[in-house]
């Protein structure tokens, strides 16, 4: 395998970091003249007929506050402006909170999901560390409107869709939406110190982890408003883009990083797993053992059953409960997932519990490893647009490229972390934490 492909290796840390700023480079079109986000095209070009959506808007400023804090011109001015989107045209001044978006001609798209709102909290998050002008107030808000009307305390779980007067909630309950709010917590925490929303981030982890359990760790998607699996959601229409029927192997390995970053930093490490990707030195709390067990049995499962399961590399969109694959679409934020995971599972792996049992065997380290170095070769030859920048975000079977769920290049921020994950100084803390302090 070459070297550019191969975890710790000089050329491997090359690689990301040329692709990390040629993603930086091709988004500079995305921002609107009220800050919304602009949906990007296939060379990075805005395409104004579409909706400015919140999630994207809030995707974009993490990815150029970290951008910013990296040092790359012109990033801290693209982040200022998302902000001025996030408190501008995409807030709710009379009823609270974010719409959705604003449609191409600036009429609002109705409702308030959880979604864009756990979106806003790692927009503000970034922001915020970043030195933003805003960020502060738009982190304290965002928080706040996420206490009142999306955080369930009695379930330890997030609902998902309001209308957009806050009166009426929807009874569809996703668990989409609560990985991305773990994920908001986890920054809000570390940047922040408030530690109640780590701690709400577990109660929804212990959940997914006893559902995962229950599907021989395939996680259900989508659930009744009293939280009961709906296995059959949208098996009319399989390649839904937020809802899709059946398991998502990409959310299983997102998930197995999230739980993994969550319990680290909940429980500690004696000493932080390297930077250089040995993570011999450090010892992890035992507490946090049954956790990375758990990741490692969902990226297992994951893997297992989404790459290369139709004769062609590539991790396929869906599987049904048994895990034969439904879509065989490669979408590329599986696969940046993938490299995450595979990352800091293997680094996690080297190291040992405090009662001096290894986190993982030598095999483990081994898979992971060689994961890793089968998720990059893809990446190279199959998923980046060596043409006109960024990834391509849908291949079809036989990794021809397609449009049919997400045209376009939406924006940077699953590929710009991949870039940055494998090889963050404290695999406990969030991204733009991690950034803020290599800087």
């Amino acid at each position: 395998m070459e070297d550019k492909y191969v975890l710790g290796k000089e050329q491997n840390r090359d690689f990301l970091k040329n692709q990390r700023d040629a993603l930086f480079g091709f988004g500079h079109g995305f921002v609107s003249p009220e800050g919304g986000a602009y949906y990007l095209g296939d060379a990075g070009e805005p395409w104004k007929d579409r909706p400015r959506e919140t999630w994207i808007t809030s995707r974009m400023t993490h990815v150029y506050s970290m951008a910013s804090m990296l040092g790359h011109d012109g990033a801290k001015e693209l982040a200022a402006s998302a902000v001025k989107g996030l408190t501008g045209e995409l807030h709710d001044d009379k009823f609270g909170g974010w719409y959705a978006g604003r449609t191409a001609d600036g009429d609002i798209l109705p409702g308030k999901q959880c979604y864009a709102h756990a979106f806003v909290i790692l927009a503000a998050s970034s922001a915020k560390l970043a030195g933003i002008d805003g960020a502060d107030e738009l982190l304290d808000e965002a928080l706040s409107t996420y206490d009142k009307y999306f955080w369930d305390e009695a379930e330890g779980l997030a609902v998902d869709t309001w209308d957009t007067e806050f009166k009426e909630l929807s009874d569809y309950r996703g668990l989409n939406a609560n990985m991305h709010t773990v994920e908001a917590f986890l920054a809000a925490t570390d940047v922040t110190g408030d530690v109640r929303y780590r701690e709400r981030a577990g109660r929804i982890i212990d959940r997914v982890i006893g559902w995962a359990k229950e599907n021989e760790w395939r996680i259900p998607e989508h659930f009744s408003e009293k939280w009961v699996a709906e296995l059959d959601c949208n098996k009319d229409k399989p390649d839904d883009c937020f809802k899709p029927y059946g398991a998502t192997p990409g959310h299983g390995i997102e998930w197995a990083r999230l739980i993994t970053q969550w319990a680290l930093a909940s429980f500690g490490m004696k000493n932080s797993v390297k930077n250089d990707c040995d993570g011999t030195d450090a010892i992890i709390d035992d507490a946090a053992v049954p956790y990375i067990e758990a990741a490692k049995k969902l990226y297992d499962r994951a893997v297992s059953d989404a790459w290369n399961v139709d004769g062609a590399p590539g991790l396929c969109y869906t599987t049904d409960w048994d895990g034969a694959p439904v879509v065989h679409d490669r979408m590329h934020w599986t696969l940046a997932e993938a490299i995450n995971t595979s990352a800091v599972l293997y680094r996690v792996c080297r190291s040992k519990a405090e009662n001096g049992e290894s986190l993982g065997t030598s095999d483990d380290v081994k898979r992971f490893a060689l994961d890793y170095e089968m998720f990059m070769k893809y990446l190279d030859e199959c998923v980046i647009d060596h043409k006109n920048g960024s990834w391509f975000h849908q291949l079809d079977r036989l990794n021809n490229v397609i449009g049919t769920v997400w045209p376009g290049k939406s924006d940077l921020y699953h590929a710009v972390q991949a870039m940055l994950i494998p090889y963050c100084g404290d695999v406990g803390v969030s991204i733009a934490v991690d950034v803020k302090n290599r800087r």
